[in-house]
């Protein structure tokens, strides 16, 4: 079965919290992503666009079409918690 993220909530400046379907939660920090280039990238720059993200299909997206996977996410996030 794969993975869902359930919860995304802003947990400032770049980080949001993460919870998935398996019962994981923890914290995404952003801001290695905004090191990398890329035209889906650069808009995130923006804190105000960041913060629109929101779940689809159990993925973190963003309005300009960027998705982040959850799986990767998952590898990604800090203070990793099973309920």
């Amino acid at each position: 079965m794969m993975t869902k993220i359930v919860r995304a909530v802003h947990a400032g400046g770049r980080r949001i919290e993460l919870s998935f379907s398996d019962g994981a939660t923890g914290v995404w920090d952003g801001s290695a992503l905004l090191e990398k280039s890329g035209s889906l990238i650069i808009p995130l720059h923006d804190p105000v666009f960041f913060n629109r993200f929101f779940i689809d299909a159990g993925a973190l997206c963003w309005p300009n079409g960027l998705e982040l996977s959850p799986e990767r996410l998952r590898e990604q996030i800090t203070a990793v918690e099973h309920a």
